[in-house]
């Protein structure tokens, strides 16, 4: 008898709009969370298997054993043609741990995969649908503001580098809000997987 493999679910969202804060709440929900931007910091950190990598393409870029990210990004800025080079070169290690995680968790019923640059990334593909996070324009450029470093500039930088918020909106199969409070998004999240229990559960293993 063939047997039902988790659910796959993508979560995404623009710069600002509450994704952290919602995959907390479906990992409260016991829905294990794999977050790429983590399995990226722990690549370039000191020991991290992303550091060789990076120190063989930008040397100015390690730093104490580790990978320092303003120096990558300012290297990555100066030369567009670094980009691509750097993602064939990394995603086969965030690639290697998401199939890890995979093994780990292969008796749960949902998973959620946190991905900043999902569509961006063509990484719906192998999902089983997506949840996209989203709040008004007013409300994202406030969240992001309070953030230090933070600069219209920098802000128009990475929105560049982003598929638009109404976009994401079309393409999800879920939509949570969260400028609504918490108490409204931690009900959407109970939402969303109750629907996937109740008829959108997995796939059968091939």
């Amino acid at each position: 008898m063939k047997r039902r493999r988790p659910y796959r679910l993508g979560l995404t969202g623009s710069i600002g709009m509450g994704k952290s804060t919602t995959a907390a709440m479906f990992a409260g929900q016991g829905v294990p969370v794999w977050d790429a931007d983590a399995v990226v910091h722990g690549l370039y950190a000191p020991g991290g298997a992303g550091v060789a990598v990076i120190g063989e393409l930008v040397p100015e870029a390690i730093r104490r054993g580790g990978v320092d990210r303003d120096t990558l990004r300012a290297a990555v800025a100066a030369d567009p043609g670094l980009l691509p080079v750097l993602e064939e070169r990394v995603h086969p290690l965030v690639r290697n741990d998401r199939e890890a995680f995979l093994q780990q968790n292969a008796e749960a019923e949902i998973l959620l995969f946190d991905i900043p640059l999902l569509y961006e990334t063509c990484a719906e593909t192998w999902l089983d649908g997506v949840a996209v996070v989203t709040a008004p324009v007013e409300v994202q450029r406030a969240r992001v503001m309070e953030r230090p470093g933070m600069s219209d500039l920098t802000l128009e930088h990475i929105l560049a580098r982003q598929i638009p918020d109404a976009e994401k909106r079309l393409r999800a199969d879920f939509v949570i809000r969260t400028d609504l409070g918490l108490e409204s998004a931690r009900q959407a999240v109970e939402e969303v997987i109750a629907e996937i229990r109740g008829g959108k559960r997995g796939h059968l293993d091939a």
